[in-house]
């Protein structure tokens, strides 16, 4: 009799892991379960019990997996699961490793979501050669979201602060349940018939695949793609993508970011200003030092101080003409000619003064077009320049009257106590 052979409980466990490890039927599994026991690890893995009404399974999900969750996972919950089965070798114990996790029920709403995305990618919708470029300055931002919820007040709040000088028109509609897609849509399309507002934005707050879902609808994307109107989405956290984000002209984070992106800044706008303001400043007394330098260059020119050499070559000229007629033709032609000199002489003299006249005049319209745009020529005639914490102002509604005012002259400044303001 041949003597037996025994195994350590370590080359069993080996053993069976083994196996595990390579049937194909464990290495991927879809389950459908209800969790139990539900522990989360300080380090961020969750360990769970998978269970039906007739049996169970321990199962683990690591830190890395659960980044990818797109909800809290608790005791009660319907589930559907991806992983494999494998065996854990010093306790000799098999168990789920999960790879996804979701709510049992989004499994379907995923799959709606992909075939849609599919589709509309190959019709065009997400092509970049359709978006359209977002106005710099809207004078009217359309708002389409539930007017009770947090992201309507976030909108207005942020564009209340950046940028007061644009209106905010919110067209209410149902962001959740059964007729929210068609309740999106049609205010979309209302939007473009009113032609009130130079963008949109589409969105809300946060919350579940199954409350976001009305922006992954066809025909939210399709009203989306007619729309007109420059249209930004702000659907749910930074994480959460919807068909509207891939639709529109632009996807913000969260609603507040698309506050933020249809509006400049205010504080923006007025440090452009004041570097405008600084460069024409500069430009300005460029061309005022380049005026003067002309005017001293002309003023300085030979033409100027001596206009009677523009006449002497011609005078020179008439000499010539007059020896020579005296020398080869007859007394009468002579005197024709004589004649014709004189008629040349006083016609000559003529353009000799006009000319003069006209440099004169031209000269004296230089001067007065350097003086018209001399800064210090407008305010001497009695215009100040009103300044409170160093910003001009330009209305009286502008001044705080807790402020001292400062009063620029031609040749002087004024620092101004506000004893009252009168507002006509």
């Amino acid at each position: 009799m041949s003597e037996r052979k025994y195994l350590t409980v370590t080359a069993l466990n080996r053993y069976l892991k083994y196996r595990f490890d390579n049937d194909d039927n464990l290495q991927s599994i879809l389950l459908k379960a209800e969790i139990s026991n539900f522990k989360r690890h300080s380090r961020g893995h969750l360990y769970l019990t998978l269970k039906d009404d007739n049996s169970q399974i321990s199962a683990v999900m690591f830190v890395g997996d659960t980044k990818k969750l797109n909800f809290n996972p608790k005791d009660g919950d319907k589930v559907i699961v991806e992983g494999h089965v494998t065996v854990y070798e010093p306790y000799g114990t098999y168990q789920v490793y999960i790879n996804k996790l979701d709510l049992d029920g989004i499994g379907d709403l995923y799959l709606a979501y992909e075939k849609l995305k599919e589709e509309l990618g190959k019709k065009g919708f997400f092509d970049e050669a359709h978006k359209k470029p977002l106005p710099k300055f809207p004078k009217t931002v359309g708002v389409i979201t539930s007017p009770t919820g947090a992201a309507v007040r976030d909108i207005i709040n942020v564009i209340s602060i950046r940028y007061p000088l644009a209106k905010i028109i919110v067209y209410p509609a149902l962001v959740q349940g059964v007729s929210a897609k068609e309740s999106i849509a049609d205010q979309i399309n209302l939007a473009n018939r009113d032609n009130f507002a130079d963008v949109l934005i589409v969105g809300r707050g946060g919350g579940s695949i199954e409350d976001l879902w009305a922006f992954n609808e066809e025909i939210v994307a399709r009203a989306i793609y007619a729309s007109r109107v420059p249209i930004i989405s702000a659907v749910g956290h930074e994480t959460d993508f919807t068909i509207a984000d891939f639709t529109s002209d632009l996807r913000a984070s969260t609603p507040s970011h698309a506050a933020e992106i249809a509006v400049p800044s205010k504080k923006d706008i007025l440090k452009l200003l004041e570097s405008s303001k600084e460069r024409l400043n500069a430009s300005l007394g460029q061309n005022l030092e380049l005026a003067k330098k002309h005017l001293e260059q002309a003023s300085k020119a030979n033409i100027l101080r001596n206009p009677a050499k523009l006449t002497e070559n011609l005078k020179l000229r008439l000499l010539y003409l007059e020896d020579k007629l005296n020398a080869y033709k007859p007394s009468r032609q002579i005197d024709r000619h004589i004649e014709s000199i004189a008629s040349y002489r006083i016609r000559l003299n003529q353009r000799i003064n006009a000319l003069f006249r006209n440099s004169i005049t031209d000269f004296l319209n230089l001067s007065e077009k350097l003086e018209l745009v001399n800064p210090l020529g407008i305010m001497k005639k009695g215009f100040t320049i009103v300044k409170q914490d160093d910003a001009i102002r330009k209305s009286i509604l502008e001044i705080d009257e807790e402020r001292n005012i400062d009063v620029e002259f031609h040749d002087g400044n004024l620092n101004c106590k506000i004893i009252k303001k009168v507002v006509k």
